[in-house]
């Protein structure tokens, strides 16, 4: 199994960072939107997630599926679930800390 260092990630990489805050751009160069990076992030869990839920019917139907796979791509989709719950909750306490700022 190769592990990826989380920068080599396209999703994360087109985040940028605070270097390129002050450069006047609204979006870094090839990265997209916010919103389009979380849109691609979103469907990279669920492909996760439905990759693991097909090793789980292949191993429980008998095919040549080991159990090491199967456990593999399980952990592997609810790491990338929990990461994004993460991410989700980190998002909504900087909304509601956005919300709290008095005007």
């Amino acid at each position: 199994m190769e592990i990826k260092d989380v920068t080599n990630f396209p999703a994360v990489a087109g985040l940028g960072g605070p270097e390129g805050a002050g450069k006047g751009g609204a979006a870094p160069k090839g990265g997209g939107s916010f919103a389009s990076v979380l849109a691609k992030s979103l469907d990279e869990v669920n492909a996760m997630q439905q990759k693991a839920d097909a090793a789980i019917t292949a191993f429980a139907a008998g095919d040549k599926v080991s159990l090491h796979e199967t456990m593999i791509a399980m952990e592997q989709a609810d790491v990338s679930f929990r990461l994004m719950m993460q991410v989700r909750n980190k998002i909504v306490e900087a909304y509601q800390e956005i919300l709290r700022m008095q005007v």
